[in-house]
Parts: C-alpha cells; sequence; structure tokens
C-alpha cells in the first residue's frame, strides 16, 4: 500500500441498502457514487466493473486500495481477498464517548463534519434509517436518536398493511390536508419528519448555539427541497452535504497509513 497510499484510492462505505463510493487522489475528493450490493465475493483481486459509473472508470479504478467501513458483515465477507484493504471499525475513529453498538458510519460522519464545518455540530443522517448524532466543543460524542427514513417509512405502510399503496415521493412538498390516500402518507410521513428535524434542531441549538447543524445520507438533497419550502424561520442555518462520510473515512484512513 506504500506505494499508492499518497495517490488514488477507493472509499467504500457499506450501507444498510447499498454501497456508497468515494475516488479520491491523495486527501482530494474526485468523485462519489452509489452501488447496489454484491451478490458474490470479490476475485482476482479486482472489483467488478458493474461497481462503476461507466466502462472507463471501471478500467482505471478497478484495481485501487479500498478503505471500507461497513455496517453491513455480510457485505463485508465479501471483501475479505481483496489487497490492498483498511478496514475502519470504532476503534480507529478519535471521538470520546462512542458506545459499543453505535454504527460506524454515524460516527465517521460526524467526525467528518467536525472537522470540516467545526465543533460542535449536529448531524442529520438521512438513509435508510434517519439518525441524529451530537458532538460537543470538545469533540466528545453527546448523544443522539434513530427512527426509520422515509423510504423505510413508506415501505412500512405498504408491507405491513392490507390496502395502502406503494407511494413514491416527490420533490414537492405535499399538501398537508390530502383528500386521497396516496397524499395522505405523502403528508403524514413527510410533516412529521420534518417537524420532529426542527424539534431536534431546536433542542440541540439551545444546548449549542455555535453549533453548526448538516444533513446528509441519501434523502439529504430530497429532504433540502422540503425543508426550504416548510421553514419559513428556520432555528438555525442548516448545511447540506452529501459527502460527510467520506470526509470521516478519509481523515481515519491518512491516520492510520501514517501510523503504519
Amino acid at each position: 500500500m506504500s506505494a499508492r497510499k499518497s495517490l488514488d484510492w477507493l472509499c467504500l462505505s457499506i450501507g444498510n441498502s447499498r454501497l456508497h463510493w468515494a475516488w479520491f487522489k491523495a486527501q482530494k475528493l474526485q468523485l462519489s457514487w452509489n452501488s447496489q450490493y454484491l451478490t458474490k465475493p470479490v476475485a482476482n483481486n479486482t472489483i467488478p466493473s458493474a461497481i462503476f459509473p461507466d466502462a472507463f472508470l471501471a478500467d482505471k479504478l478497478s484495481q485501487l486500495p479500498v478503505c471500507l467501513a461497513s455496517v453491513v458483515p455480510e457485505q463485508t465477507k465479501l471483501w475479505k481477498n481483496y489487497t490492498p484493504l483498511q478496514q475502519i471499525t470504532l476503534a480507529d475513529i478519535p471521538l470520546p464517548g462512542i458506545y459499543p453498538t453505535m454504527g460506524v458510519d454515524r460516527a465517521l460522519a460526524v467526525w467528518g463534519a467536525g472537522k470540516t464545518y467545526g465543533f460542535p455540530c449536529l448531524v442529520i443522517d438521512a438513509g435508510t434509517a434517519l439518525t441524529f448524532t451530537g458532538v460537543d466543543d470538545e469533540q466528545k460524542l453527546v448523544g443522539g436518536a434513530i427512527l426509520p427514513g422515509l423510504s423505510l417509512q413508506l415501505k412500512a405502510l405498504a408491507d405491513y398493511t392490507a390496502a395502502l399503496p406503494i407511494v413514491k415521493l416527490t420533490s414537492s412538498l405535499p399538501h398537508r390536508w390530502a383528500l386521497n390516500t396516496t397524499k395522505a402518507i405523502e403528508s403524514g410521513i413527510v410533516y412529521t419528519v420534518l417537524a420532529g428535524i426542527n424539534s431536534f434542531i431546536t433542542d440541540w441549538t439551545d444546548k449549542f448555539p455555535q453549533s453548526t447543524v448538516i444533513v446528509t445520507g441519501g434523502d439529504a438533497l430530497l429532504l433540502a427541497k422540503y425543508w426550504n419550502l416548510y421553514q419559513q424561520t428556520a432555528p438555525k442555518e442548516v448545511i447540506f452535504d452529501t459527502n460527510l462520510l467520506f470526509f470521516g473515512i478519509q481523515l481515519v484512513y491518512f491516520s492510520l497509513i501514517k501510523s503504519n
């Protein structure tokens, strides 16, 4: 790894529903994208071409060093024979207060947020789960909360009721008082999530008035559209940044290879 550690490398975060990728040139982010889960182990020390957005990138990046952080053990196992591979665990993240069952993705995202935007900070990660993670001005974990994300809430209603349909959210803020079932589902989930986010931000910024608040994750851009329409007077300016997790991984990765 030493011959390439300052050049091109890939960042892989294995999330609850897909793979999240970033290509770095040294410490500078070049590109990020998502792909589906792997169905079999990585073979021949070459990342499958289907992982990449196009054939050019597959040819250019398929044998680079990979730094991996994962919350899905079964997917992690598929990378065990790939080299060079650096896996990040909670023990590698210099964030006081981390507890043993905390998701490594949450810890990395809030570490990346604090180092990028400053401490204290609150990170709202809008992925499969919607999580809130706060760190104080001494860079110590204060705590957080977890609830089902937008897509998971929609799926739960469709899967566990007899008559409610599958609903796909649009970028338009729904009418609060709906006159059909589909719109009522949109309204119920979107406005409840937005009110919850508003409540957590208000409580956090009462405790830490100088804190930054950053929203990340797969639904961050959709929430940004809703938030701008929903909030007339926000309790705090909110930053939307989908790359926080990659910034956290990059920080830890270079710390690890420097110490090796």
